[in-house]
């Protein structure tokens, strides 16, 4: 029974990596291809980036890809091209000028770089035999935001990306309510819609309440204002700018995405900035602080950023001294509390003044709706089912109730669907006809998808409790182990008060394991084995659980 299939591989309980594919008969149109981020209880890993293998069991299978819709800016909807990019064939890109702009410099390390064709607002475009798709224009954080209309043979489909109603946006680009009101009295099927901040009652204030803000927390400041931000933030940058401007400081960008992201504005004249304003990165150390304003990548806490390079004297052309302040202009992401804090944390301490939400709320504005705002879309396009996208699992629920009580939609066709159930339209109605197993894929240095489950236990394991090393010679001739030669070597691991008593309790136990073992084992099997019973009973003494490595050398 063919019908319209949806398979959200991202962006689904998680907030990013979203990446979604619309599914009929032999063809698939994707919308999105977003990053993730790690949590502390992952070390090592640099992003995390959707799950393709569902996606290219299809291609083996004789489908093909019609096409790939870009939403809008921002890295946990375009970052994860340049890596997932190259394992597909080519089909054709498609987005605004500014999001195309932006994906096209995250996919310049690509052997194969990518163009992204640009799509006019309100004017459809035909992708491949059986979809065809319209862009209206719609408010974020971002400017260029993009919501699609995707007409299939099963029906209207309403791709209602990241999104507020910004009644008095910095550009004077407004949502195209026309034509969304248009699109609902025609009938949407099923609309899928953004949900991250529905906890928040009422409306999320305008981007515009930012600029003010910036401008009061930079003022009297006797050494460098540094604005941190995300770097895909336009409207911010601008902001910031006109309040540099207004105190007599020039204005430098720090941080490579940063950069990326105003050539890119600036070329498509999205960011406009005075005559001799700019000045750059390098020649921060020829002019006076005081009359300087750097803008810094790094509004997350990221390991590895300008602004952590920055905060810990690490940076080759900057420095943060207590003349300064840092204003950060940007939440902490949901999950990135940590670094987020600990960035700030870091700042006092070396005596730095930190401007940031929770002491000046306006200094940042979500780029999400409200629940008010949410209910005003939702009754403005009354689809047939609704389901809420980018949020937690919190906010998918809360959607659902919100909806089921306030807007008139039955509860039944709100839909928070499963992890990796897949979502089938066919006559009008909806059905989960099938469930795929979808984990996110760690991109760790120049690896991708080759650190699993049993890595990350293992580097927890190393950070949490430490590694002991059983090294056991063996006789090459006979296979013979030379027990009384073992060898007990520890990093990190905390002793019981006498050491040398677990050396010999370790010791014991791998004689009395070897000397015990009668049948001829596979060097990994018996390692394996040795390694469980060494952790067991280390546990039920010492009550910790230090990674276990056994070594085998012939001798």
């Amino acid at each position: 029974m063919n019908g319209l299939r949806l398979i959200p591989l991202g962006g689904m309980g998680h907030v990013t990596q979203n990446m979604y594919l619309y599914e009929y008969e032999d063809e698939i149109l994707i919308v999105d291809c977003g990053i993730g981020f790690p949590d502390m209880y992952m070390p090592g890993v640099d992003i995390l980036i959707p799950d393709t293998a569902y996606l290219m069991k299809q291609l083996e299978e004789g489908f093909h890809i019609a096409g790939m819709l870009l939403t809008h800016g921002h890295d946990d909807h375009i970052a994860a091209t340049p890596y997932i990019l190259p394992e597909l064939p080519d089909f054709p890109m498609y987005g605004s000028p500014l999001t195309a702009g932006f994906a096209e410099n995250r996919m310049q390390d690509m052997e194969k770089p990518r163009k992204v064709n640009v799509l006019q607002d309100k004017k459809w475009c035909k992708i491949g035999k059986y979809f065809e798709v319209m862009p209206l224009a719609m408010t974020h954080s971002v400017p260029d935001t993009k919501h699609y209309i995707i007409k299939t043979p099963e029906g209207i489909v309403y791709h209602g990306t990241d999104f507020k109603l910004d009644q008095k946006p910095i550009d004077g680009v407004l949502p195209d309510y026309d034509s969304i009101e248009e699109l609902g009295k025609a009938g949407v099927d099923l609309m899928l819609m953004d949900c991250l901040r529905v906890e928040k009652k009422g409306w999320v204030k305008s981007e515009s309440t930012c600029g003010p803000a910036i401008e009061e927390a930079m003022m009297n400041i006797k050494g460098k204002a540094l604005v941190t931000l995300m770097s895909s933030h336009i409207h911010r940058i601008q902001q910031t700018i006109n309040a540099a401007a207004k105190c007599g400081r020039k204005v430098a960008f720090v941080g490579r995405s940063v950069e990326q992201n105003v050539e890119v504005a600036l070329s498509l004249k999205k960011l406009n900035v005075p005559m001799g304003m700019i000045i750059d990165k390098h020649d921060i150390t020829n002019t006076a602080d005081s009359e300087l304003c750097v803008i810094i990548a790094g509004s997350q806490g990221q390991e590895g950023s300008s602004l952590i390079r920055a905060i810990y004297g690490e940076h080759p052309i900057l420095r943060i001294n207590s003349q300064d302040k840092v204003i950060f202009s940007a939440d902490a992401i949901p999950g990135n509390d940590v670094p987020y804090y600990a960035a700030i944390d870091e700042l006092f301490r070396n005596g730095v003044e930190v401007v940031y939400p929770s002491l000046s709320p306006d200094i940042h504005q979500s780029g999400h709706a409200g629940a008010e705002e949410q209910r005003t879309l939702l009754s403005m396009v009354m689809p047939r089912y609704v389901m809420p996208i980018g949020g937690a699992d919190r906010h998918r629920v809360l959607f659902k109730t919100m909806v089921a009580g306030q807007v008139g939609i039955e509860e039944k066709r709100v839909l928070v669907p499963g992890d990796g159930d897949i979502i089938m339209l066919k006559d009008g109605q909806i059905s989960y006809p099938e469930q795929i197993t979808i984990r996110g894929r760690a991109v760790d240095g120049l690896g991708i998808g080759d650190v699993g489950p049993r890595v990350i236990s293992d580097r927890l394991a190393l950070g949490n409790a430490g590694m002991i090393v059983i090294v056991l010679p063996r006789d090459r001739k006979n296979g013979q182990f030379h027990l009384d030669q073992m060898q007990v070597v520890s990093r990190g691991f905390v002793y019981m008060q006498d050491a040398e008593e677990v050396v010999k309790f370790i010791k014991d136990q791998t004689a009395n394991f070897i000397s015990q073992e009668k049948k001829k084992k596979t060097d990994t099997s018996l390692r394996i084995r040795l390694e469980k019973m060494i952790a067991r009973k280390l546990f039920s003494i010492i009550r910790r659980e230090p990674m276990i490595v056994v070594s085998f050398i012939d001798v």
